[in-house]
C-alpha cells in the first residue's frame, strides 16, 4: 500500500483536535466498472491503512447524507494491462490507480499510480455483478475512471462522476443488502435510487430485476427485465450476459429454475418487434484459442440468437443481422475462461436503421 501512503501523505493537516472528513467509494474495474473480490480487497485495505496509520481523518461510510458534508472522497481502480501499460492486447499484469478527490474544491488533489502481478489476484466479479443480465458503458462509471484515471491533481472532478455521488451511493447500500442476502431492503434501495438524480441508469434496474428474482416476483422481474431491454434500445447498445458452453454456440446447462435465457430472449424479440429500426447482433469470445476459431465462434453465438429471436417474433425476420468480434473488442481480455472474463463472452445489441442493415446485407 505505498501508493496509499504517498496519496495521504499529500493530504494538508487538519487544525489540532480537528478531524477531515474521509469517504471511500468502492474501487471498480478500469474498463468495465465492475466491483470485484480484488477491488473489494483494496477497499478493505485502504480502510484498514486509514484507521491504523492516519488518525487525522474521520472515516465514515459512504453515504448520501455524508457526501452533503463535502468531504475527501478516495476512489480507485484496477486494470487488467498488457505489457505496454495499455488495457488492450494479452494482459499480464494490472494498474492500480488511487485517486483523492476534495468535493469542497471539486479537484482531485492527490493521486498515485502502481502496479501488481496478475498471479494472486482474484478479479472475480462480486455476487451482484456475476448474476447482472445486461452491461453497458455508462456515464457515472465512465467519469469515475476518468476521475482517478485521466486526471492530474488540480484538475477539476468528473462533472458526470460529481452529479452521480448521492445515487452512487444509494446503489452501493443497495448492492451491499442484496449480497448479504436482504432482498426485500435492497428493492427498496434500488427502487429509490432509481427516483433519484442520476438514477436512470442500468445498475439499478439491474438490481430491481435481480431483488424481484431473488424474492420469487415472477411477474415483477420479467417487468424489470422487459425495462432494461427497453433502456438498451433507447440508447442504441446494450450487451446481455448470456453464458455459452465453452467452445460451443449453444446456452450452458442450468437448472429448470434458474432458466431465465428464453425468457430473456423472448423479452428481447417482443420489443424489438415493437420498434421501426433494425437489430444487430455481435458475438464475442475470450482471447483464449486461435483468433480464427473465435471469429467463427462468434458469428456463431450471435447467430444462434439471432435464430431464437426470429423464432419468438416472425416479425424480426430480416431486420436483424449478426456479426463476430472475435476476441478482438475484449474488455477483461486476460483470457481465463471462467466468471472472471465473462463479459469477454458476451452478446451484443446494436440497433441500426433498417437502411444501414440492407447496406451490410449487400456487401456480405
Amino acid at each position: 500500500m505505498d501508493a496509499a501512503h504517498s496519496l495521504l501523505a499529500m493530504v494538508e493537516l487538519p487544525a489540532p483536535g480537528e478531524k477531515q472528513l474521509l469517504l471511500i467509494d468502492s474501487p471498480i474495474d478500469g474498463i468495465t466498472g465492475v466491483q470485484s473480490a480484488a477491488t473489494r480487497k483494496i477497499e478493505a485495505r485502504l480502510s484498514d491503512l486509514v484507521r491504523k496509520k492516519y488518525p487525522h481523518f474521520s472515516l465514515q461510510p459512504f453515504t448520501p447524507a455524508l457526501l452533503n458534508k463535502s468531504p475527501l472522497v478516495l476512489l480507485g481502480t484496477l486494470t487488467p494491462v498488457g505489457s505496454a501499460g495499455l488495457a488492450s492486447g494479452k494482459r499480464e499484469s494490472y494498474r492500480i490507480c488511487l485517486a483523492l478527490a476534495d468535493l469542497k474544491s471539486g479537484t482531485v488533489i492527490s493521486k498515485e499510480i502502481s502496479k501488481a502481478q496478475m498471479q494472486g489476484i482474484n478479479h472475480t466479479p462480486t455476487a451482484y455483478f456475476q448474476e447482472s443480465p445486461a452491461w453497458m458503458e455508462e456515464s457515472f462509471a465512465a467519469g469515475y475512471i476518468q476521475t482517478c484515471e485521466k486526471s492530474k491533481p488540480g484538475d477539476r472532478i468528473q462533472t458526470a462522476y460529481r452529479d452521480g455521488l448521492s445515487t452512487q451511493a444509494l446503489l452501493g447500500e443497495a448492492t451491499a443488502l442484496y449480497e448479504s442476502g436482504n432482498y426485500k431492503q435492497a428493492l427498496e434501495r434500488y427502487a429509490k435510487a432509481a427516483d433519484a438524480r442520476a438514477g436512470d441508469q442500468l445498475r439499478a434496474r439491474n438490481g430491481i430485476y435481480l431483488a424481484n428474482l431473488k424474492l420469487g416476483r415472477g411477474a415483477a422481474a420479467s417487468a424489470a427485465f422487459g425495462d432494461i431491454v427497453e433502456y438498451g434500445l433507447a440508447n442504441k447498445r446494450l450487451a446481455i450476459n448470456f453464458l455459452f458452453q465453452p467452445g460451443r454456440a449453444s446456452f450452458a446447462p442450468v437448472k429448470p429454475a434458474d432458466d431465465n435465457y428464453q425468457k430473456w430472449v423472448k423479452e428481447i424479440a417482443r420489443r424489438a418487434t415493437q420498434s421501426p429500426e433494425c437489430l444487430e447482433i455481435i458475438g464475442h469470445t475470450s482471447r483464449s484459442g486461435p483468433e480464427s476459431l473465435n471469429e467463427r465462434l462468434s458469428l456463431q453465438r450471435a447467430e444462434y440468437i439471432r435464430t431464437h429471436l426470429e423464432a419468438e417474433a416472425a416479425g424480426l425476420a430480416g431486420r436483424v443481422i449478426a456479426h463476430g468480434a472475435g476476441s478482438r473488442e475484449n474488455l477483461v481480455g486476460t483470457g481465463k475462461d471462467d466468471v472472471s472474463d465473462a463479459l469477454d463472452r458476451r452478446v451484443a445489441f446494436q440497433v441500426i436503421s433498417c437502411a444501414q442493415l440492407a447496406t451490410q446485407t449487400a456487401h456480405r
